[in-house]
């Protein structure tokens, strides 16, 4: 089983506990504003691996990741567009004992693909861009009611996961967005943490290379300050 790749991070701390091996896989069905590796949009680009292949680079360092409590990661542009790949990825590291995490923007709808997919999976980081139907349609040129339903249907079969949401002023930087965000999560039992990133602007210089219209040109990160706030209002 092979797959399409964009990159690989060997040390990753960013994207789920402990030290990960991150496998960004090509291809994505949304069009965030934001995103910062528009270049993983394209199915077809990218460099071919077995599954095999990444295991086999991921347990050379299961070490750290038994040490750190980390693992694999699989990410993307959005894995679930590799669905069958991922699983056979999965398969392959937890016979070799490694953590899989599965990095994710849920707009996937229910099927014996993921149903299997989810009995390999350790834990999920889902993205969400946003909470109401126009804005998120504004953010990524998609709908968002497959991803709230996939939040959903974690719960519903009890899996781990975190929600990540990027905090992008003018758009998601709200208290009221963020307490209707925290009212949201609050359904969930199986959600461990909810995860507030900062907005940035470090792969602008990409959407300028291939060509495309970058429309955050002139928004500036979130302050520490803005940020803090956001953050106490999430935990009260």
């Amino acid at each position: 089983m092979n797959g399409r790749i964009h990159s690989f991070e060997t040390f990753g701390t960013a994207d789920g506990p402990g030290i990960r091996f991150v496998v960004f896989l090509q291809g994505c069905n949304f069009r965030c504003i934001y995103c910062h590796n528009p270049d993983t949009w394209p199915l077809s680009a990218g460099s071919e691996y077995s599954a095999e292949e990444i295991a086999e680079m991921a347990a050379r360092y299961k070490p750290y990741f038994d040490a750190s409590c980390g693992g694999i990661t699989v990410s993307g542009g959005e894995p679930l567009l590799q669905i069958k790949f991922v699983t056979a990825l999965f398969k392959l590291c937890r016979d070799r004992g490694i953590h899989t995490c599965l990095d994710t923007n849920g707009s996937a709808v229910r099927s014996e693909d993921l149903d299997e997919l989810m009995e390999y999976t350790d834990l999920v980081l889902l993205d969400i861009k946003h909470i109401e139907p126009d804005m998120h349609k504004n953010i990524t040129a998609a709908v968002n009611q497959t991803v709230l339903s996939f939040a959903k249907y974690l719960n519903d079969i009890g899996k781990p996961f975190h929600i990540r949401s990027v905090v992008v002023p003018g758009l998601t930087d709200s208290p009221a967005y963020i307490t209707a965000l925290k009212n949201f999560c609050s359904g969930f039992s199986t959600v461990e943490k909810i995860e507030l990133l900062p907005f940035h602007k470090l792969g602008e210089y990409k959407w300028k290379e291939l060509g495309i219209p970058y429309t955050l040109g002139d928004v500036l990160p979130p302050s520490n300050e803005k940020m803090e706030v956001l953050n106490k209002i999430l935990n009260s």
